[in-house]
This record gives C-alpha cells, structure tokens and sequence, in this order.
C-alpha cells in the first residue's frame, strides 16, 4: 500500500510536467489545425495540409512565438506527423491497387526506384550532403512530406534537411498542380491518361486530388489509385534503409541498440492497409479515421512549417532548388514515358 502511494504522486508530478512542456505548443498546433480544415472546408480543392504548412511559415517568419511553444510544435512535427501515416493506411485498399494491373504497377515501382536512385546520383553529382539529397529524393518519388518523416529516422539527416525537404516538396508539388493538366493537354492526353501522369508524378495526395479535379472527367480516381500506390512504396523503402543504416551502424538510440528494421509507425500504416482491404468498415469509422487523419498530418505540416525560416532557405543556396527542379522532371518524365508504353496499344 505505501509502495502504491509513493509512486502515485511521482506519476502525477512526470505527468504534469509533460503536460506543462508540451501544452502550449500543442494548442497552437490545434488552433492552426482548426483554421486550416475550416479554410480548406471553405474553399474546396484546397488541401488543409498545404493551408497548414503555408501558415506555419507564415507564423514563423512575421511573428516571434513564445518558446515555450517549441517542444509541442516539435512533437507535432515528429511524432503526430507518424501517427498521420498511420491512419493513411485507411485509405488504401489493394485490390483497387491491384486493378490498376501488372504493366501499371511495374511503371509504378519504376517511378519510385528510378526517382530514388536519379535524384541520389544527381545530388552526388552536385556534392550535397548524402542525408539532404536522400530527403529529397523519397519525398519527390513517393508520397511528399510523409515520405520525408517516415525516412527521416532512417537517414543521417539534419533538422535543416527535413525542413529544407518539406519546404520543396511545397514549392515544387504546388507548381505542378496547374502545370501537368495543361502538360498534358498540350500533349493531346485523354482524361484518364493525364490523371494516371498527375497520380505518378506529383507529390503530395492533396496536390494530386487538386489536379486531378483540374482535369476532369475520369483523372481524379484512376490519380489517386495511382498515388497511393506510390504511398505504399514507402514500407518496402523505409525498411531498406533501416537495413542499410542498421550494417552500416550509422544510427543507434540512446541506450546503444539499433533501431528497428520496420518502425513502428510503417507496422501500423501496413496494419490499417490490412483493416481497410480484409473488413467492410462502415462508413462513420472511415470518415473518422480520414478526419482523425487529416487533423494529425495538418497539425505535424504546421509544426513542419514553423520550422521553415526564409533566411535559412536563402542560406542552404540554389542547389537543393536545383535537385528538386531535376528531381522533379525525371519522376514526371519516367511516370509519362510509363504510362505511354503500357497505353501504346489502346
């Protein structure tokens, strides 16, 4: 009984200092979470996650936040922005991937190796820093700011890396919102066609959802299949890199073991996939783990954006700009000259 009343208050007080550390920055995140669904609500086609992550750089560089709010920010950034991905997996079903069919989904893993491993030689062809350009390179070939989190635990990167990542997958997904509906057009592509280029292409699912509207007629679902099978691709890649990190020995926890071959945030993400594709799940759980889903990733690309100060960008120079540039293009390239092959014949 005493054992049990010494330890009770000790929990208390731990609780109520985590409390007092990460409230304040978890309630501005909250606030910036709300004003980003309400504004995205209002203007339809506009993604809550690109309102949060404009706010958040626009917080960071006009005002002075108290720094107080830093640990709950951070939080967001790191650790929301995993459970984020973890209730992404809902929206996966594989066999809505698996009818895109075998041509397609070989074009699909081709995008996301052939980005990779371009944007790797690039960057060492520019002499940036490994950890930086690797950010860049799973960011623009899977799934934008989500592949840049769920990667950088893997990867010796730096703070300024991962901001600097996020940043560009904002500037550069955003550009081809407008850019591949009118590429592909001028390009005399079918609806259908220029949606399956959008989907394996642009970065971020809400900057696909966005041109896909832009498009029309059929683009906006066959887009999205064709994304989230990109999305999918960060499992098998994440947990290739931690392999790589773990013989390699580059990155240990404080308590000296290895960190694991799949995180276990990637674990969940596969787990929701599996929930989503084996069990009829009514309609309000969907639309709960979408809302749950979209109110983490809005809060974590808020954090993410508070991290973005314009001087540092200026600071990091023009070649990240120019990898993205790069990187962008060969993704597009690759997605395109794909999916003309597997069409040549219809």
């Amino acid at each position: 009984m005493s054992t049990n009343t010494q330890t009770r208050p000790g929990v208390a007080t731990r609780g109520g200092h985590l409390f007092q550390r990460f409230a304040p920055g978890l309630l501005v995140c909250a606030v910036a979470t709300a004003l980003s669904m309400t504004l995205s609500h209002l203007l339809p086609g506009v993604s809550a996650l690109i309102i949060a992550i404009v706010l958040g750089i626009a917080t960071t560089n006009l005002l002075r936040l108290p720094e107080r709010t830093a640990p709950g920010i951070t939080f967001a950034a790191k650790k929301l922005l995993r459970l984020g991905i973890v209730f992404l997996g809902l929206q996966l079903v594989i066999g809505d991937i698996v009818s895109l069919g075998a041509p397609m989904l070989v074009v699909i893993v081709c995008i996301v190796a052939g980005g990779i491993f371009g944007t790797l030689l690039m960057g060492r062809l520019m002499k940036m820093r490994p950890g930086q350009v690797l950010l860049i390179a799973c960011g623009f070939s899977i799934c934008g700011a989500a592949a840049v989190a769920g990667v950088e635990g893997v990867a010796d990167s730096e703070e300024e890396d991962v901001v600097t990542a996020v940043a560009l997958v904002v500037i550069f997904g955003t550009l081809m919102i407008p850019l591949v509906p009118l590429l592909g057009q001028a390009l005399g592509l079918s609806n259908e066609l220029n949606g399956l280029w959008a989907g394996g292409s642009i970065h971020e699912i809400a900057q696909v959802v966005a041109a896909g509207g832009i498009i029309g007629g059929g683009a906006l679902a066959v887009a999205v299949i064709v994304k989230l099978a990109r999305v999918l691709l960060l499992a098998p890649v994440v947990a290739v890199l931690s392999i790589r990190q773990r013989r390699n020995g580059n990155i240990a926890a404080a308590d000296g073991k290895r960190p694991p071959i799949v995180p276990l945030f990637i674990i969940g993400f596969l787990a929701m996939i599996a929930l989503r594709s084996t069990v009829e799940l009514p309609g309000g759980v969907l639309e709960a783990g979408q809302f749950a889903q979209t109110a983490l990733l809005s809060a974590a690309m808020f954090g993410l954006g508070c991290g973005v100060k314009i001087r540092n960008l200026v600071r990091v120079g023009v070649r990240p700009f120019i990898l993205a540039a790069a990187s962008t293009v060969l993704v597009s390239c690759i997605a395109l000259g794909g999916i003309m092959l597997v069409h040549l014949g219809d």
